[in-house]
């Protein structure tokens, strides 16, 4: 067994991925399959849906997608990372008609779990072109992480013209007063994994809420994480110049939030 690149549910030939290695124009969704499963199936179904729909005009349906899905994982391990990206064969700088379908490239490679933290986040000025879209071509991420590194920092959270916080270079943010969770309001992706989290502390009857969070409020919080795909929640020690303290509580919370997730076959 192997890991793949399938176009459509059939290997991907250089052909057809030549004119993707220079395109920008495309959308995606990134998960982690454990024992064939996935959480959070229908979020990221619904995250390819309503994309298309936004870049394309029209979505490709969902028992299709699950189709190209399975087809890639009967291919690899049990445990795999997966990722589902959609585009138009109409190419970018075009308008593609009603009539043109979008079309699924999937790429699986090794499981991931994302790094154990405590991670420092430079503060850095940015706001994501279409921010409720995980689309691709996003190159200032890499740039603003390659930019904190060589500030000292392990990477960057955004901060919008407001001078609110919103997310960071691939990860959503998510704070602790003490009692409750606390999610930024601003622009941003919501992240499935942030789905997940959420309507499972809505079952466990943890308190959550959401509002605007500038950097001159961190210091009045007792804590923050990172998270996305890889994990429900990566501690986060200081962002910009303001230390955030330990939140153990806080981040058991959020991985029991997660594991109540029942993971689904595709």
């Amino acid at each position: 067994m192997s890991f793949v690149v399938q176009r459509n549910a059939l290997a991907a030939t250089a052909e057809e991925l030549a004119p993707l290695a220079f395109a920008g124009y495309a959308h995606f969704t990134a998960l982690q399959v454990r024992d064939g499963r996935v959480r959070g199936l229908d979020l990221h179904l619904e995250r390819l849906r309503s994309a298309s729909l936004e870049m394309f005009g029209r979505a490709l349906p969902d028992d299709r997608v699950r189709s190209c899905l399975r087809t890639a994982l009967r291919a690899g391990p049990a445990d795999l990372s997966l990722t589902a990206t959609v585009y138009s064969p109409a190419g970018e700088f075009t308008v593609a008609g009603p009539e043109v379908e979008p079309e699924l490239l999937v790429r699986t490679g090794p499981a991931a779990t994302g790094p154990e933290g405590p991670l420092s986040l430079a503060a850095v000025e940015h706001e994501r072109e279409l921010p409720a879209v995980k689309h691709v071509g996003e190159v200032a991420k890499t740039y603003r992480l390659r930019q904190a590194v060589g500030q000292g920092f392990d990477d960057a959270a955004f901060v919008d013209r407001r001078g609110r916080l919103s997310e960071a270079t691939i990860w959503n943010l998510a704070f602790w007063d003490g009692r409750s969770v606390v999610w930024p309001s601003a622009e941003m992706l919501t992240g499935t994994t942030m789905g997940i989290i959420r309507r499972r502390l809505d079952d466990l009857g943890v308190p959550q809420r959401t509002e605007e969070i500038s950097l001159g409020d961190l210091p009045g919080l007792a804590g923050a994480v990172v998270m996305n795909s890889w994990t429900p929640g990566v501690p986060v020690r200081r962002i910009g110049s303001a230390a955030l303290p330990d939140a153990p509580l806080f981040l058991e919370q959020l991985h029991r939030a997660y594991e109540t997730e029942p993971p689904v076959p595709l």
